[in-house]
């Protein structure tokens, strides 16, 4: 690993509500940085915010007689809410209505135009308010937009238009150059045929008269800034004015981004930075979404949302981040039912791990094994091929969320999980009348194996972890004491109703 990294998320619409993508997406990368500060990587930036500009966020403040920097007020303080709501933690939440975005917005549009890469022209197309873009009679499916099939208007207006036609070659020469510059590299396939096509030129304005609402067109009081340009350069924008105190380097590391924006944030982007000579982002890592039982996309109007603080606050916050982490590959999609929900919380987290210090604390206090000597190593007592997955368990975790498969990091941990309860089960300590020492080192040796799998199962469950930690030692890092802690199970089992 670097010495340093940057992760950032898409910005969401204020007035949106968070939904399961958006959940996983934010846990996604607040688990990456916690990963990295673990394995000692301490400069890590983890960037979100609110994209707070456009005529979705105009007309929903309008439906609520607010005016827009009102509206946008309002929401920055729930969704900030939302984020600490699902145990993340964030260095810096950036809004586009900032004046240090929008003094960068400013200073890169004159850039760009500087070079001649910015025109205006008249132009007709079927715009989705929605989706915040112009799509072309042929992108549209049954006359909906192509991306959820919202309804579209059609509209004919002169606009400024960024030349991303002249790039195309550019950015096809970078992807070849940079494999791993999108991930997984069947998302790169993707973008790679998208560019086998001639490239269009972006739209980056609309006129007042249709839209105030938005960063004004430097050199036009006429015109507003398309939102997507806008909202594209917020990730630089946090690198030049961070938070006191923090420093960040561009380029980013990881954009992690749902696979339904992959074109904006591969193809606009990079180019947009490239025409304001600044570098790429060095990865955009492009998830898959999270479909139904049935397989089909959650949707309103499908009425197979679910709310994730629904979720979090009916089964516990680390118990959802849990199941997502563990359930989807990263870059495939990946069904979600609440019935899949509870059964991981029940095998994985009730049955294996908290069963386990449960049993490991009981027999700890049966046998009053506080006064006996702790040892500094129970390797000897433990299986050979267990031991040396223990040993080599950090490593292994390492290697995973480096690749970006944190689904496998934690398999591995539940892996050792299932080996110590097999441990356990092998000494079957229910039939000793009487400790030995061999006994009550090989169940020390346990408890000592499961205070590392507390340690790398933190940044996926900061909360319960750090509770399992304090129940296994007392004391800091450099003097500590076991002594299991008896109380209530760490991870109640969940009654299924039927």
């Amino acid at each position: 690993m670097s010495n340093s990294f940057y992760i950032t998320t898409p910005l969401y619409y204020v007035n949106g509500e968070a939904h399961l993508g958006h959940a996983y997406t934010t846990i996604l990368a607040d688990v990456l940085t916690r990963y990295h500060r673990l394995f000692g990587e301490k400069n890590v930036h983890f960037l979100t915010g609110l994209d707070e500009h456009g005529q979705k966020v105009s007309r929903a403040a309008a439906s609520e007689n607010k005016s827009p920097q009102d509206h946008c007020d309002q929401m920055a303080v729930l969704w900030k809410e939302v984020w600490k709501n699902l145990g993340i933690q964030y260095d810096d939440f950036i809004r586009t209505t900032e004046p240090r975005h929008e003094e960068v917005v400013t200073d890169i549009l004159n850039e760009i135009n500087k070079n001649d890469d910015i025109y205006q022209k008249e132009y007709e197309g079927w715009y989705s308010v929605y989706e915040e873009r112009f799509f072309t009679e042929k992108d549209l499916i049954d006359g909906k937009d192509p991306i959820l099939g919202r309804p579209v208007e059609k509209i004919k207006e002169n606009n400024y238009f960024f030349r991303m036609s002249k790039y195309q070659d550019w950015l096809i020469d970078h992807y070849k150059n940079n494999p791993d510059a999108v991930i997984p590299s069947f998302r790169l396939n993707e973008v790679m045929g998208f560019l086998k096509q001639p490239l269009g030129d972006l739209c980056i304005s609309r006129p007042k008269s249709r839209l105030d609402w938005g960063i004004p067109i430097p050199w036009d009081d006429e015109y507003v800034t398309y939102v997507w340009f806008d909202a594209l350069i917020n990730y630089y924008t946090a690198t030049l004015a961070p938070p006191q105190g923090k420093t960040v380097i561009w380029p980013a590391d990881y954009h992690i981004i749902g696979k339904d924006i992959l074109t904006t944030h591969a193809v606009y982007w990079p180019i947009m930075l490239h025409a304001a000579d600044r570098k790429p982002p060095r990865h955009i890592l492009a998830h898959g979404w999270w479909l139904d039982k049935d397989a089909a996309r959650m949707s309103k109007s499908d009425g197979n949302v679910v709310n994730p603080l629904d979720l979090a606050k009916k089964y516990g916050t680390d118990e959802f981040r849990y199941y997502l982490m563990r359930e989807m590959v990263l870059g495939q999609d990946a069904n979600f039912s609440e019935e899949g929900l509870v059964r991981r919380i029940n095998s994985d987290l009730a049955n294996d791990l908290g069963n386990l210090y449960s049993r490991l604390a009981k027999l700890w206090h049966k046998f009053d094994w506080g006064r006996l000597p702790q040892k500094g190593s129970y390797e000897d007592l433990i299986d050979e091929e267990l031991n040396e997955r223990i040993l080599s368990l950090e490593s292994r975790i390492k290697e995973e969320v480096i690749n970006f498969r944190p689904h496998a990091a934690i398999e591995e941990i539940m892996q050792v999980v299932r080996g110590l309860n097999g441990h356990v089960e092998h000494w079957e300590p229910w039939k000793f009348t009487e400790d030995t020492l061999d006994l009550a080192f090989a169940m020390m040796g346990a408890l000592d194996a499961l205070y590392k799998v507390a340690e790398l199962l933190e940044p996926v469950m900061p909360v319960k972890m750090a509770e399992l930690k304090d129940r296994i030692y007392k004391g800091n890092q450099a003097d500590r004491t076991m002594s299991p802690q008896l109380g209530k199970p760490l991870f109640p089992r969940i009654n299924i109703k039927r």
